[in-house]
């Protein structure tokens, strides 16, 4: 589990005075401390809630790093993309397009589904396969296209 390392790895970033990791490692730190005490929650995280989590945080700092491209703001924005090569160092190997449409192709073949109206089915065996392994956005295009 992530948590577990997580500990680690901020005393071995705060001895390295790595700020750029330590950064990314206690915003990991927070939401997944976030995640345990929030009400209902029970006191352990699956492995796939610690996947939405960084997913969730990848995404943030993408979008974050984009608007401060736009606004001219490139210092800034080096400081989210430092975070997200850190956040990303605990998630799985990201799949590429081709091995993305191969799963998305045999979870379309598998279901039986054959239109666009059957996406939302699709999309949430896809999720599930792919969890932590694909962007949401480029599943959903992919699914999208190979149902049409």
């Amino acid at each position: 589990m992530i948590a577990n390392t997580i500990d680690q790895e901020i005393k071995q970033a705060m001895l390295a005075k790595d700020q750029a990791r330590l950064r990314g490692l206690r915003a990991i730190k927070a939401a997944l401390l976030l995640a345990k005490t929030e009400k209902g929650s029970s006191d352990e995280i699956t492995e796939e809630t610690e996947l939405k989590i960084l997913q969730k945080l990848i995404k943030q700092r993408k979008e974050s790093a984009d608007i401060y491209k736009q606004q001219g703001r490139d210092d800034l924005s080096i400081v989210e993309e430092e975070e997200i090569d850190v956040i990303s160092n605990f998630m799985p190997k990201q799949l590429d397009r081709a091995e993305i449409e191969a799963v998305i192709s045999q979870i379309i073949k598998d279901s039986g589904a054959n239109s666009v109206k059957e996406m939302g089915k699709v999309m949430g065996l896809a999720n599930k396969e792919l969890a932590g392994k694909a962007d949401g956005k480029l599943i959903a295009e992919i699914v999208k296209t190979q149902l049409a």
